[in-house]
């Protein structure tokens, strides 16, 4: 579960570290977020070898989606999934992934989102 404040790992190439969630998308009070869910960041802190090159700058706000939480969450086959942390790949304003890489593993639900590019650029999926 996400909530305003958290800090989340970003896990594409996009040249940020660390970002801080600003506030959670999509509903009446909604005061938590999932996975696959869309929220608005702060980015916080840049990778060191892409502080020159990265495509966002300290400070940017942007969107992302959340593809890693570690609160154990239920998929729609009854399986629990839950990582090790909470992670985030970064949008643009026409929700499109700025990143053209995706490190570790995300969850299969993704294949069958509106974001099937993420579930081809990451290095796996998982039940």
């Amino acid at each position: 579960m996400i909530q305003n404040g958290t800090y989340l790992k970003v896990v594409d190439n996009s040249g940020a570290k660390d970002v801080c969630c600003i506030q959670v998308s999509k509903g009446y009070k909604k005061r938590y977020s999932h996975i696959g869910d869309v929220i608005v960041v702060s980015v916080k802190t840049l990778r060191k070898k892409r502080r020159l090159t990265a495509k966002i700058k300290k400070g940017d706000v942007t969107k992302g989606v959340i593809v890693r939480t570690r609160s154990i969450t239920k998929s729609k086959q009854n399986e629990q999934i839950g990582f090790m942390n909470n992670c985030i790949v970064l949008l643009n304003k026409k929700n499109t992934l700025i990143g053209t890489r995706v490190f570790g593993a995300i969850p299969n639900m993704f294949k069958y989102s509106k974001y099937l590019r993420l579930a081809s650029l990451c290095a796996g999926t998982v039940k």
